[in-house]
């Protein structure tokens, strides 16, 4: 009986494909294996150690790349009988430092290899700044690796471990590290026998040994970390379990379309809630965003470095990061929500009381939100910040324009007391509230705002009666100074907002006009060079950087030679930046965590088979990128890389053109070659064998008939060879004509000779006035063309036809006719007679098809041109005009 399965249980194609991609993509790369410890002592080395000594029996190449064993004798008795990898030695101020030899792992190409302290920070100078970083690379290299990694190292928990030993956790890893392991092995303890083992001194020596049980080894913080990697190996396990039934689509209720986005800033608070974020993402097992919406409020040097941590470490912990511009950031993170389907949105909590007329960022969150859940975390109560009162907008302006503002105020008061003093203080306060209100146009909030207070002060000193006094007589002039005041305040602020609000519009305007213009300028280059070309004008002139280019050569190779000439030195060591970019496919240089040692940050442009190149862009050191600047630079990079794929792709598509024409014409020249090769052959294999037989051979005329036979295979093989000999002299552009003074009628007539024989069977007539004066050509040229010529009518008109050979002088060029009287040309075949090995439809087999093609390289070789043209009623034509010098005809008269 057939059951008919519902849509809701079939498999999604795109999820199978998916899934497809992923296990070809683990199959390429090497498989990471994580011993995972609750913290020093737990035997994570040692059980990584034996695990090696494992694979080592089952005949499993292994290698030490890095292991410490603190001094402990039983690990020390593991890892010496393993292979060693030497560490790599190099000084840092003097004092000489021991780095795992990446290179030389990489060259050896182990099987596994073991890399201890997951979490270390590399030296100064290496290629990358931690050690998972190099733990990518050698997975990227199909080598597989084990390495251990305490709890406390990794990024999400690091602030929950600080706030619970009280110690500082300076060097983490990244969580997506653990989620990409294939394995987690968690090396569990008591904290009972961890202390005891602290104790005996397998841990640390003595005197350690009582520091850190006074510190970090206590029993409670012990049992609080190791809960934590009890619970990061349980949330493991309930992922593997939803990826398995995902995959294998297995119905439960574990199915959900949550999806997390948190709101950060400048702020050093936005680090926790990041964390926390991940943290609840992970055992939702949602998928989360990072937002950061850009404000016209300027940041300070320390704000944009805080902004740039947070954004790393949002990346770093797996977050898509999102940069919008708005003054209204309730608004903002709204539409950003909606737009990306967003279920809870998360935010840190507002320091301070709330006013009745004030609402905080949090109230307008909650009003607004509709169904998106709100999530407020605590800060900290240190860092939070009170709320104030008035909310004044934040300013940078530099004194220069205070004292600007504040001068055109004074000057404005000068000329209305100098110049209107007929005029009412009512008039006055009208002149200097319209300066005010003009101000937002040259200024800031803050230097407008001091403006409007310095002119309310002037007002009522020198204008308002009693004059040259504070006060104010009359309680309508004191409503009126009060209502002057916010008015211009509220005006320059509103002007300076909407002026802020124009020139993020116009800067995103300007970036798309320049999305723009590059797009299409990409969109018209027609080979990699006018790519580059177009990509590095395009970079220089809206980022204002230095920029280098290295593309690949025809091996796949990177260049070591710059496409394009930068303004900055190129040496071994930038080089050799550029080249690790190009070959791992990944960002490096400065401002990466990869070889940051580089003058400038290295972008790969990655092709369909292998990387097409790499742009490197080198930055001025006091200017520093916003982040909506870096994701407009990604997306320059990501055009430019699309542009070189195509060129790339349209390479390959003329590469396969030109091979289906290779192909083609090489099936035409060995069909029509070797019918031409096996007819003379044939000929003359017969001939000899005939003549070896005494009888045949003794007969005189059955010998010359013999003999005859071969002569003439033999001029065929030769005309072939000839043929094709001519033919390879074109095509190479060897053709020199000999140019010298000739006669005519000889070269006319040393070509009738050649092809006496062929030529037998016909009516040849030739008919060149006797007057017609010597000319400088290449007579061994011209006379191969006419045998061609006269070749080709002798094969294909039949016995009896008339041919004709016409020569005269026109207009100082030489021309030559060539006809016969034969069935002539299909119309169709005219304009392809002169390609190679062409062959007009349903004649009959002989010929190579190059007679005529050789033809015409000879005639294009002297500049002339030669013509195909059927006659009427019958018949066919050559017609060749060749430009000469001719010799007067006295000159011919003395010549002997």
């Amino acid at each position: 009986m057939n059951i008919a399965h519902s849509d809701h249980e079939r498999p999604d194609p795109d999820a199978l494909l998916q899934r497809i991609n992923r296990e070809a993509e683990k199959e390429r790369k090497g498989k990471l294996k994580i011993f995972l410890g609750m913290c020093a002592g737990t035997g994570k080395t040692y059980e990584m150690l034996k695990a090696a000594h494992e694979l080592v029996n089952k005949q499993i190449d292994v290698v030490i790349g890095y292991v410490e064993t603190h001094g402990r004798r039983e690990t020390e008795a593991l890892a010496t009988g393993l292979p060693l990898i030497p560490r790599k030695r190099q000084e840092y101020r003097g004092a000489p430092l021991e780095e795992m030899d990446l290179d030389a792992i990489i060259a050896r190409r182990p099987t596994v290899v073991l890399v201890d302290e997951l979490a270390h920070t590399n030296a100064p100078g290496s290629r990358h700044t931690k050690r998972y970083n190099d733990v990518i690379e050698l997975l990227d290299n199909g080598i597989d690796v084990y390495t251990a990694l305490n709890i406390q190292h990794l990024e999400s928990r690091a602030d929950t471990v600080a706030q619970i030993t009280g110690t500082a956790i300076r060097e983490t890893v990244p969580d997506s590290i653990v989620e990409m392991a294939d394995e987690v092995e968690l090396i569990d303890i008591s904290p009972e026998e961890l202390l005891k083992r602290l104790a005996e001194g397998k841990v640390y020596t003595s005197d350690r040994s009582q520091a850190a049980v006074q510190n970090f080894f206590r029993k409670g913080n012990l049992t609080a970390l190791r809960e934590m990697a009890l619970r990061l190996t349980a949330e493991r396990v309930d992922q593997q379990l939803r990826d398995y039934m995902q995959t294998e689509q297995i119905a439960g209720p574990w199915k959900s379309g949550q999806r997390l986005m948190v709101a950060i800033s400048s702020n050093p608070h936005s680090e926790e809630l990041i964390r926390w974020a991940r943290r609840m993402s992970y055992s939702m097992g949602a998928s989360w965003i990072v937002v950061y919406v850009e404000t016209s409020a300027a940041l300070d040097g320390a704000s944009r470095d805080q902004l740039a941590r947070n954004i790393k470490l949002a990346r770093e912990l797996g977050a898509e990061v999102i940069s919008t511009s708005d003054e209204n950031i309730v608004s903002a993170l709204l539409r950003v929500a909606r737009q990306h389907n967003i279920s809870q949105l998360i935010i840190g909590k507002s320091g301070g009381r709330r006013f009745l007329w004030k609402k905080n960022l949090l109230d307008d969150l909650i009003a607004h939100s509709g169904g998106i859940d709100i999530y407020v975390v605590g800060a900290d109560t240190q860092s939070a910040r009170p709320m104030r009162l008035f909310s004044i907008p934040e300013t940078h302006s530099g004194i220069g324009q205070y004292a600007l503002a504040a001068g055109i105020i004074i000057a404005v008061v000068t000329f209305c007391a100098v110049f209107l003093g007929g005029v009412s203080y009512h008039g006055i306060a009208m002149v200097l509230l319209l300066t005010v209100s003009a101000m937002p146009l040259m200024f800031s909030s803050g230097p407008v705002i001091t403006a409007a207070l310095l002119s309310a002060l002037c007002w009522d000193f020198f204008f308002i009666p009693p004059k040259y006094t504070m006060w104010i007589a009359l309680l309508e002039d004191r409503l009126m100074l009060l209502t002057y005041f916010s008015v211009a305040t509220v005006t320059s602020v509103l002007s300076t907002r909407i002026r802020a609000q124009e020139k993020a519009v116009r800067q995103r305007e300007d970036r798309a006009i320049a999305l723009y213009g590059l797009t299409k300028e990409l969109a018209a280059a027609q080979t990699r060079d006018e790519v580059m070309r177009v990509s590095i004008v395009n970079v220089k002139k809206y980022f204002s950087a230095d920029v280098i280019a290295f593309l690949s050569d025809a091996d796949g190779e990177i260049s070591p030679t710059p496409h394009i000439a930068s303004t900055f030195a190129i040496d071994q060591k930038e080089f050799s930046v550029a080249a690790w970019t190009y070959w791992n496919e990944k960002k490096a240089g400065a401002g990466t965590e990869t070889l940051p040692f580089a003058q400038a940050t290295y972008f790969p442009l990655s092709g369909p088979r292998y990387p097409l190149g790499v742009i490197g862009v080198r930055m001025d050191k006091e200017i520093k990128l916003s982040i909506d600047q870096e994701v407009f630079l990604d997306n320059f990079i990501r055009q430019i890389a699309s542009a070189m794929e195509r060129e790339f792709l349209n390479e390959m598509a003329k590469e396969s053109i030109a091979v289906e024409e290779s192909q083609k014409l090489y099936k035409t020249l060995f069909n029509s070659i070797s019918h031409e090769l096996r007819t003379p052959i044939t000929s003359i294999m017969t001939a000899a064998e005939n003549l070896q037989n005494e009888k045949l051979a003794a007969d005189e005329m059955t010998r010359r008939e013999l003999s005859g036979e071969i002569h003439l295979a033999a001029e065929r093989l030769n005309r072939i060879a000839e043929n094709l000999l001519d033919m390879t002299r074109i095509e190479s552009g060897l053709i020199r004509p000999n140019i010298d003074w000739c006669d005519i009628h000889d070269v006319v007539n040393t070509a009738l000779a050649r092809l006496s024989t062929e030529l037998s069977r016909h009516r040849v007539e030739v008919s060149i006035p006797q007057t017609l004066p010597l000319v400088k050509l290449d007579s061994g040229l011209i006379e191969q063309v006419l045998i061609n010529l006269l070749f080709n009518a002798s094969v294909y008109t039949p016995a009896g036809s008339r041919i004709t050979i016409n020569a005269c002088i026109d207009s100082n060029d030489l021309e030559f006719v060539v006809a016969d009287n034969g069935p002539g040309f299909p119309v169709a075949s005219i304009p392809l007679l002169f390609e190679k090995f062409y062959r007009i439809p349903g004649t009959k087999t002989g010929g190579t098809g190059l007679g005529l093609s050789i033809a015409k390289g000879f005639i294009e070789a002297h500049k002339g041109t030669i013509e195909a043209a059927n006659l009427s009623p019958s018949g066919a034509s050559f017609t060749i005009r060749i430009p000469s010098i001719i010799q007067q005809q006295s000159d011919r008269e003395r010549t002997p």
